[in-house]
């Protein structure tokens, strides 16, 4: 009997290797047909340049401002350098050079507005860069206020007020019959103008693109969370809200100390899918003018002719970004189920 047992894990352990193989075998070739698929239209990956586009070494300039005579260049603590130009009434004017610069000026030269004193480089983030952090922001932002418009929307797809439960009712289904991609577009050239409009009448600053991006990634999202906040208020047994309105709670604490605690237990994997699903949508900003990660790929692409790499590296910054979610939340999970 035992030797039945150890002979069935052998087999089971072997069965389980060779599916592993199988899977590698699989991405390898996979690989290898994208590898041929190149070759045959003459493409030549460029790797390293990829890097160049997530942070570079920018030339800083320091530009003349007035006209005069170089009177001075003196080296400061840190091996910092002070230009000092001096014009003709007198006014004098001190540039600071970091320690690394290119000093282009000597003492008693003539300057002129718009000359170059010195160059230094420093470190910039690239285009990718910035195009990955407007995504993480947008993301953010649209997650926090999904959440708030999808508790509010539960609660009130729940309640026993008519105008309450049919506003959300009506909220949800013009949402989810509605593609996202119209949404974006009527918050942007129709609110966004409307409001812009009037701000602008007012003496205020106009609001940019991003806020409009925003607001239709957190409505789109809110309306299904309002559905998966409804479904985990459900699934709580109606006696536990009987019990503690018995006790002498009101709707408002029965649900707060009693129901969303639970409630919010088991609605964590729908709302991570469907906050996965929120950070891929995001790619449609692009399309308003927010320089988001796809868009930042694609005005990459114009210039570098790079479509391979770039497209495969924005591909797997969104897979880690969606996979930290993903893991964040079933820590959330695990910490909840203690």
């Amino acid at each position: 009997m035992k030797l039945s047992t150890n002979l069935q894990r052998l087999h089971n352990r072997t069965t389980y290797n060779i599916w592993i193989a199988v899977f590698f075998l699989i991405v390898l070739g996979v690989g290898g047909l994208i590898y041929l698929a190149t070759q045959q239209i003459d493409y030549v990956w460029r790797w390293y340049r990829v890097p160049s586009y997530f942070v570079y070494k920018a030339d800083i300039q320091i530009v003349a401002e007035i006209e005069g005579e170089v009177s001075a260049i003196t080296e400061e603590e840190g091996d910092a350098y002070t230009i000092r130009i001096t014009n003709d009434d007198g006014t004098a004017e001190s540039y600071h050079a970091a320690a690394d610069s290119e000093i282009f000026v000597s003492e008693g030269d003539m300057i002129y507005p718009g000359d170059t004193l010195a160059v230094f480089q420093r470190w910039k983030p690239g285009i990718m860069l910035q195009g990955l952090w407007m995504t993480l922001k947008v993301s953010l932002y649209a997650i926090f206020l999904g959440i708030l418009i999808g508790l509010i929307g539960g609660i009130a797809r729940m309640s026993s007020n008519p105008a309450l439960k049919w506003t959300a009712i009506a909220y949800v289904e013009l949402i989810r019959g509605s593609p996202l991609l119209v949404q974006i577009f009527i918050w942007y050239f129709v609110l966004g103008t409307l409001v812009n409009t009037m701000l602008s009448s007012r003496g205020f600053s106009q609001i940019s693109p991003l806020w409009s991006g925003v607001a239709a990634l957190a409505f789109f999202t809110g309306a299904y969370v309002t559905e998966i906040v409804r479904a985990g208020i459900q699934s709580i047994h109606k006696g536990q809200i009987e019990a503690s309105r018995s006790l002498g709670m009101s709707y408002g604490q029965s649900m707060r100390y009693v129901v969303l605690p639970q409630a919010m237990r088991r609605i964590l994997p729908p709302l991570a899918g469907q906050f996965i699903s929120l950070i891929k949508d995001s790619s449609l900003l692009g399309i308003i003018a927010v320089r988001e990660l796809t868009k930042a790929t694609r005005e990459v692409i114009t210039t570098s002719l790079q479509p391979f790499e770039l497209y495969f590296t924005c591909a797997l910054l969104y897979l880690l970004l969606t996979f930290t979610l993903s893991m964040a939340v079933q820590y959330m999970e695990r910490r909840m189920s203690l």
